[in-house]
C-alpha cells in the first residue's frame, strides 16, 4: 500500500519488492533490490526517509521521525523482524536484531551489528564494526571478518528475494490436503552459532 501525502508520492526502484500488506507514506526513496516485508510501515511524513540499494526492512517494522527530521538506512543495511527505527541513520552494511528499537538522532556505524531486542538510546553514536547488545545497549565488541561476512551472506539472500517476490508471489486459495510430492526448503544459510561451531 503506498500512499501519497501532501504532495510527496513514495518513489520506489521497480527492481525493489514492496509487500501488500506493508504501507509506505510520502516521502520515501526506495533504491534497487530493497525488499519491504509485510507488516512494515515507512512513514515519510514529516521527513524524508532513504532506503539505499540492497536494504531490507522486515515484517512489522516501523521507520519514522520526528518533524523536520530526515533520515537514511545505507547500502545493504538489514532491519530484522519487529524492530522499530525511529529518526535514527543506519551505517552500510549493518544489521539490526528482532524487536530492536533504535531512537532519535542516532548512529549506528557501517557494518555494525545491533542484537536483538537492544534499546539504543536517542542521540546514541555507535563506532563502524561494533556489536551492540542490551538495554540500554552498550558496545561489547568489535565485529570480526568472519561475522560481518556471515552478516553479508544472510543479506544477501534479501537482496535476491525481491526479484522471487516479483516471479512468484501470488494470493492464492490453501490447499485442503499436504501433497505427497511437498519438499522442504534446501538449508542455504545457516545460524551464527552453527557457522562458528568447531
Amino acid at each position: 500500500m503506498i500512499y501519497k501525502f501532501q504532495g510527496y508520492i513514495p518513489v520506489v526502484h521497480e527492481s525493489s519488492f514492496v509487500h501488500p500488506l506493508a504501507t509506505v507514506t510520502g516521502n520515501v526513496i526506495i533504491g534497487k533490490n530493497c525488499y519491504v516485508g509485510p507488516g512494515a510501515a515507512i512513514r515519510g511524513d514529516w521527513g524524508q526517509i532513504i532506503l539505499e540499494d540492497g536494504v531490507n526492512v522486515q515484517e512489522n517494522c516501523t521507520v519514522h521521525m520526528f518533524p523536520g527530521k530526515s533520515i537514511v538506512l545505507k547500502e545493504s543495511a538489514h532491519v530484522g523482524h519487529g524492530a522499530i527505527i525511529h529518526g535514527a541513520n543506519l551505517g552500510r552494511n549493518c544489521l539490526i536484531g528482532m524487536n530492536t528499537v533504535i531512537m532519535d538522532d542516532a548512529e549506528i556505524g557501517d557494518e555494525s551489528i545491533v542484537g536483538a531486542m537492544a534499546f539504543v538510546k536517542a542521540e546514541t553514536k555507535i563506532p563502524k564494526r561494533s556489536l551492540v547488545v542490551g538495554n540500554p545497549a552498550k558496545v561489547v565488541k568489535q565485529v570480526s571478518d568472519e561475522m560481518i561476512a556471515w552478516k553479508t551472506k544472510g543479506t544477501e539472500l534479501y537482496q535476491q528475494l525481491p526479484k522471487n517476490c516479483h516471479e512468484s508471489l501470488r494470493e492464492v486459495e490453501p490447499l485442503r490436503e499436504v501433497p505427497e510430492t511437498m519438499k522442504v526448503q534446501d538449508n542455504v544459510y545457516k545460524t551464527l552459532r552453527e557457522t562458528f561451531k568447531k
